[in-house]
């Protein structure tokens, strides 16, 4: 079997979610790139597109009705995590690149510094759709629950 093409997914998979760049070869034994477990995912660092590090993954949040990964939560700043400012990245704004084994996100860093987030005492309401919506539209992602339209809070 042939290597595949990075911006493929397997066969019968629709395109949704990241996108994967760098070496993809499925004949490989064991997890990955397209199906991996969350925690090799989470401390990941995140890139902004010229290669500087926006911060890393901290957690991988579920859409738990639909079945699918909703966002990744990016922590930036801060130290030994205390005073980091979390933020909801719509997966699908995340590329990851197996090569540098890190996610690029295609907004510089400064445009994450002024995003909305949090802090882990005071999570937002992460099933409104409202705040999904805003959280979307930030980033310039269409809501995943729009492109099979299935809406999880129907």
């Amino acid at each position: 079997m042939k290597p595949m093409d990075p911006q493929t997914p397997p066969a019968g998979t629709p395109p949704r979610g990241a996108s994967i760049i760098g070496d993809v070869d499925q004949t490989t034994a064991g997890c990955g790139p397209f199906v991996m477990a969350s925690d090799t995912l989470e401390g990941n660092k995140v890139v902004d597109p010229s290669g500087e590090e926006i911060g890393t993954i901290d957690h991988i949040m579920v859409d738990v009705l639909g079945g699918r990964i909703a966002y990744a939560v990016l922590a930036m700043g801060g130290f030994l995590g205390i005073g980091e400012k979390l933020h909801a990245l719509p997966w699908s704004a995340l590329t990851l690149d197996t090569r540098r084994k890190c996610f690029v996100l295609g907004i510089e860093k400064e445009r994450i510094k002024a995003a909305p987030g949090f802090d882990k005492e005071h999570w937002p309401t992460m099933a409104n759709s409202e705040w999904a919506t805003s959280i979307h539209e930030y980033y310039g992602i269409s809501p995943y629950w729009e492109k099979d339209r299935y809406d999880p809070w129907a």
